[in-house]
């Protein structure tokens, strides 16, 4: 009798041991089974988010370095046109500098101080064309103030705020500016026909007209608007006599008028 109860006892273990073990492996692989499962139904929603969330990221940070770009544009785009006007001045400088200072008596604008100012509000129309700029009375800022930019001569100050100013374009209807050439014996008047055209002058009395091509700087005359030396603009076209008669000059502004980001004004006024 004892040995048949110790025979059922270890048969009896064996089957409890073999049904725990394949509780336990089934277990496990159906834990497995759903871990797999959670997987497979997861992991579209995480690809999606990846997929998703990295453009955004990738977007927000061309966003912000596109900006960054931009702005290191226009300061470059600034500070060439300032070397520009400064070589273009001192082209002028050695046909103007002598003459003007000593028989004029007025002052070369290569001596005379800047204020740099940003653009604040660009709205031209067909025939007026004026900006606002982010500097006025209190850094210095008078009506009257030749405003220069992308290598030349832009326009003047026509009214003022203590941090603000307008500015009228040198392509505006109302605007006009003496210019010389060559070896500043001569000088005549351009006027403004509107943003985007030539400046022109329908009857100047001229023994020798400029050239196609020919740089046109402010004559700086006494009363005049500017002084001496400043890029204006080079002329496109010459028509009319020649001699002791009178021609029609048509030129083109040296600046880029139509993408003004920073400006410099030079602190000169026409009394002085």
């Amino acid at each position: 009798m004892a040995s048949d109860r110790s025979k059922r006892r270890a048969w009896t273990l064996g089957v409890t041991a073999l049904v725990v073990v394949t509780a336990l492996y089934l277990t496990v692989g159906v834990m497995s089974g759903l871990r797999r499962a959670a997987n497979l139904v997861v992991a579209p929603f995480a690809w999606t988010v990846d997929e998703v969330s990295l453009p955004i990221g990738h977007l927000l940070a061309g966003a912000i370095n596109y900006s960054d770009v931009v702005a290191q544009n226009e300061r470059l785009r600034y500070e060439l046109g300032r070397a520009q006007q400064r070589a273009e001045e001192s082209w002028a400088m050695e046909r103007q500098l002598t003459q003007l200072t000593t028989e004029l008596h007025v002052p070369f604008v290569g001596s005379l101080a800047t204020v740099a100012a940003q653009v604040t509000t660009f709205s031209p129309t067909n025939f007026a064309a004026t900006f606002d700029i982010s500097k006025g009375q209190d850094q210095g800022v008078l009506v009257g103030m030749p405003v220069v930019a992308n290598g030349g001569l832009v326009g003047g100050v026509v009214s003022t705020s203590p941090n603000g100013a307008t500015v009228r374009m040198i392509s505006d209807g109302r605007s006009v500016v003496g210019v010389t050439f060559g070896n500043a014996h001569s000088s005549f008047v351009l006027a403004g026909t509107g943003l985007g055209n030539s400046l022109v002058t329908n009857s100047a009395t001229l023994g020798t007209p400029p050239r196609r091509g020919q740089l046109l700087s402010t004559d700086g005359l006494n009363g005049g608007l500017y002084p001496p030396g400043l890029p204006v603009a080079r002329v496109t076209s010459v028509s009319g006599s020649t001699g002791a008669g009178t021609v029609s000059v048509r030129a083109q502004p040296v600046a880029d008028l139509s993408h003004l980001f920073y400006v410099d004004v030079v602190l000169w006024e026409p009394s002085t």
